[in-house]
């Protein structure tokens, strides 16, 4: 069985939209783009650890917009991401495309049927990076098995957030965390079962 892992640099209020550039990703008129630079530029040795062991290479579920972007950029940077090139990315669109960046395969008709089928199968963890809304169909079909978020202090206002209306309740468990000097949270969380209730001081 493999697990799904969901990645994202994600804001306080929940925001995921184009954190790593201004150009990276404009619709819906989003004018913030690149709203986690600044952090990276003042990284402390601990923190660069701990997102290196994160972006360990692994094979990549990937929404067609950000593997276009993925592939415009890493395929000649591969030096930065060590083994990048060499694992499968599955790529979720609804209609056809070109797949330039090598071993790449198209998941287009039935996503949810195809998802599973490689959950069961054999393969390194499955990583989501970015992909918003494909994040949200796996989440509506409870199919992620842990988040791995970079929380970083700022608040958005607008723009793509991680989180939609079809998300179902569920429970996670902290399995590891970072604060960095300058205040951004690693978090790394697996499903714990269900959502618990109760009344506080019963």
């Amino acid at each position: 069985m493999r697990k799904i892992i969901i990645q994202e640099f994600i804001s306080l209020d929940g925001v995921i939209q184009a954190p790593g550039g201004p150009e990276e990703d404009t619709s819906g008129d989003f004018k913030l783009g690149g709203w986690t630079a600044p952090y990276f530029y003042e990284a402390d040795e601990e923190a660069n650890e701990f997102m290196q062991k994160n972006m360990n290479s692994t094979d990549l579920l990937l929404g067609k917009k950000t593997y276009e972007m993925f592939a415009a950029y890493w395929p000649e940077h591969a030096d930065m991401w060590p083994g990048i090139n060499n694992v499968t990315k599955y790529v979720v669109s609804d209609s056809p495309m070109e797949l330039t960046w090598e071993n790449s395969e198209l998941i287009t008709g039935d996503v949810v049927a195809r998802i599973k089928e490689l959950k069961v199968g054999d393969g390194s963890i499955l990583k989501v990076i970015g992909s918003g809304n494909f994040a949200q169909t796996l989440f509506i079909h409870d199919l992620v098995d842990e988040l791995w978020l970079m929380i970083f202090p700022v608040t958005l206002g607008t723009g793509k957030r991680l989180f939609g209306e079809g998300a179902i309740p569920v429970a996670f468990t902290l399995t590891e965390s970072l604060v960095t000097s300058n205040g951004v949270i690693f978090a790394n969380y697996k499903r714990a079962g269900k959502v618990k209730t109760g009344t506080i001081g019963a």
